[in-house]
């Protein structure tokens, strides 16, 4: 039986500027960056001869983990939200109107527009779709209805 969540991960191209924008832009703390050697890498991804660098993002609750493949990297896919296999990662937001204009200023693309949760257990809350620096889709969603 599943206990908890231990992390999410995304797949980056360049894990320093990942970790500067997870870091710098979205607030959390890198608490981990290691090296993983290839007999671990292959056995636990099942890809022979691949090599990762990983490092562990703290956001409140939760990490992320940020994998860049040294060696053995694939190629750049098309993570659109409406393809399967995509996937992407919600944070809670407190002060959504502070938490955007931080977004604008370190120009953050927006994948669509503000909106308002239409039906659901977030009816009414404020939110937005955008994507990192490698093209991963982030919601932000307000953490309480606007009044």
């Amino acid at each position: 039986m599943i206990s908890s969540v231990n992390h999410v991960s995304f797949t980056v191209s360049n894990l320093n500027q990942s970790i500067t924008f997870y870091r710098d832009v979205l607030g959390m703390e890198c608490i981990s960056m290691a090296e993983r050697d290839k007999e671990f890498s292959s056995a636990v991804t099942g890809i022979d001869g691949v090599e990762m660098n990983i490092a562990y993002m703290q956001a409140p609750g939760f990490a992320v983990e940020l994998i860049q493949y040294v060696s053995g990297e694939g190629t750049k896919i098309d993570t659109s939200t409406n393809n399967p296999g995509s996937a992407h990662l919600c944070f809670n937001i407190g002060d959504y109107d502070e938490w955007m204009k931080r977004m604008e200023e370190c120009n953050v693309k927006m994948c669509g527009k503000l909106c308002h949760v239409p039906a659901g257990p977030n009816e009414g809350k404020r939110v937005c779709y955008m994507l990192d620096n490698d093209g991963n889709h982030l919601e932000f969603i307000e953490a309480s209805k606007q009044e």
